[in-house]
């Protein structure tokens, strides 16, 4: 799958819920946000149904996100449908690991490969402030858990003006486990736009502070994370930049709300109705082509630029409306 501009499109994050166990202040307004009703939720076969007809079209990568995937009842089931799908080779998961030791065994026996966990802080007063919960320790918890089933293991965390004196402790983890822990400029999405993030070069400057010169290692291919490996530590530190630097050049990515919209770009303001299609009662012929059809809109649709690369002001929905 190629856009306009010759990108390949690879890669799909699907969302499974807009309901999430955490509060984070970044992602979820003070006042809550109105959950779509359950019936507008896509089944797990319609989201199999469309990630088989994705793999047609060259998908090689699933990423289950939310609001907090793990909420979702049976979760386990899906990652076992989607890894029976031909072409597809890696089954990933973001979470924030507080439901993730009590489910670890089903989903590696299910087929998941890879967990990325999100933590701001390993501080728990920190943590909730943040987040609105404890469990920073039960987060630590599941990184080792998922180590000891030979997951491949991420931690990712927002750098922004509540967690600035913990960004080297969360680092630490890096020291002593082999992980990659991925510091992420805030971006201005949703109850994000008034906050205050910081740049990928100030955390840079505070971690060499910390630990010493940093060697370059490298890049992934396409990624969005540009890698760094500090004297003595068994894992690796990674910027992710969508302000500063942006990736959009290489993005090969697309969404799946829990409700059935179609994104190519996290910032565009542009949604493609796959709901409407899985659930139009025609053939599964029918379906699938209308499928194939849709991505395609999508994906001519998809900006060069997204709107933070712009410089434009923000994005208006809500990660957790979107997926994370």
């Amino acid at each position: 799958m190629k856009d306009a501009f010759g990108r390949t499109f690879d890669y799909l994050r699907i969302s499974l819920t807009d309901k999430c166990n955490l509060r984070c202040r970044y992602c979820i307004p003070k006042d809550g946000v109105a959950l779509v009703p359950h019936k507008e939720i896509l089944t797990f076969e319609e989201i199999e149904k469309f990630a088989r007809v994705t793999a047609g079209l060259g998908l090689k990568k699933i990423r289950l996100t939310g609001g907090e995937p793990l909420v979702r009842r049976d979760a386990e089931k899906l990652v076992a449908a989607l890894s029976k799908i031909p072409g597809v080779e890696e089954l990933c998961l973001t979470t924030n690991g507080l439901l993730f030791c009590e489910r670890a065994e089903a989903l590696k026996a299910a087929g998941l490969n890879r967990v990325n966990f999100s933590l701001d802080s390993v501080d728990e007063e920190t943590f909730y402030k943040i987040t609105g919960a404890h469990g920073a320790a039960e987060v630590l918890k599941a990184v080792d858990r998922a180590l000891a089933l030979g997951f491949v293991v991420k931690i990712n965390c927002v750098a922004f003006e509540w967690n600035k004196d913990q960004l080297c402790k969360v680092a630490l983890l890096a020291k002593e486990k082999p992980i990659d822990v991925r510091f992420i400029e805030l971006m201005p999405i949703g109850c994000a736009r008034e906050m205050s993030g910081l740049s990928s070069d100030l955390v840079f400057r505070a971690l060499e502070e910390s630990f010493g010169k940093a060697q370059e290692r490298p890049a992934v291919s396409r990624s969005p994370a540009r890698l760094y490996q500090f004297k003595g530590f068994e894992g690796r530190i990674g910027l992710i930049t969508p302000m500063s630097r942006a990736f959009c050049d290489s993005c090969g990515r697309l969404r799946l709300t829990s409700d059935g919209m179609l994104k190519a770009c996290l910032c565009d303001e542009s949604f493609f109705d796959i709901k409407k299609i899985l659930r139009s009662g025609k053939d599964d012929a029918q379906i699938n082509a209308a499928l194939q059809e849709e991505i395609c809109k999508a994906l001519a649709s998809k900006p060069k630029a997204g709107a933070l690369n712009l410089k434009q002001k923000s994005v208006s929905k809500l990660m957790s409306e979107i997926g994370g």
